[in-house]
């Protein structure tokens, strides 16, 4: 009889041992925690660097528009003024010849901010791919079987918010990433 009372306290010092041993770590020791993914990636060293790059990259967009900006503005100012000593149908021509190069200029500067929209999906996805194995060791650590998403969880403890900790743990493996990102040649 008493060889079973030790089963039982082994079991129990088994049992408190795994929580134990993840709060030692740093983890909650819950079967579930949660994580913010989007703070996970903008607070991230590699997020911050692609903050940077896309700002930059849109900074630099931005002044080009308002460059070509006023650039059609006084061509089509210049065309205004003509119109008054031309024949209509020659004025109709020019007219419509501007009007495509309007349509074609919005078309490639439409695209050039797809790029940059493309360019950060794909750098977060790159991101939450590297990420995936330290997340998943933090997971293990925890004794958690699952990492949700924070946004979706109706009520939880704060303890069971990793975030902090995969970005100190991202952080010291990924850095800023990788130095050729996703998109950076089509810029």
């Amino acid at each position: 009889m008493r060889c079973w009372y030790r089963y039982l306290a082994f079991a129990f010092c088994l049992l408190m041992a795994a929580p134990v041993a993840a709060q030692q770590l740093g983890v909650a020791g819950s079967p579930i925690l949660t994580i913010e993914s989007n703070r996970l990636f903008a607070e991230s060293a590699f997020g911050k660097r692609v903050a940077r790059e896309i700002e930059a990259d849109s900074a630099v967009l931005s002044a080009e528009n308002r460059r070509i900006e006023a650039e059609l503005t006084t061509e089509e100012r210049d065309l205004t003024e003509r119109r008054s000593e031309m024949e209509p149908d020659a004025f109709r021509v020019l007219a419509d010849a501007f009007d495509e190069k309007v349509q074609t200029i919005r078309r490639e500067q439409d695209e050039k901010g797809r790029l940059l929209n493309q360019k950060q999906d794909a750098s977060r996805g790159m991101f939450f791919n590297a990420a995936r194995p330290i997340l998943e060791n933090l997971m293990r650590e925890a004794g958690a079987a699952v990492i949700l998403e924070r946004s979706t969880v109706f009520l939880s403890a704060n303890i069971s918010d990793v975030t902090d900790l995969a970005i100190t743990r991202i952080d010291a493996i990924l850095g800023e990433g990788p130095e050729d990102l996703p998109g950076a040649d089509d810029q």
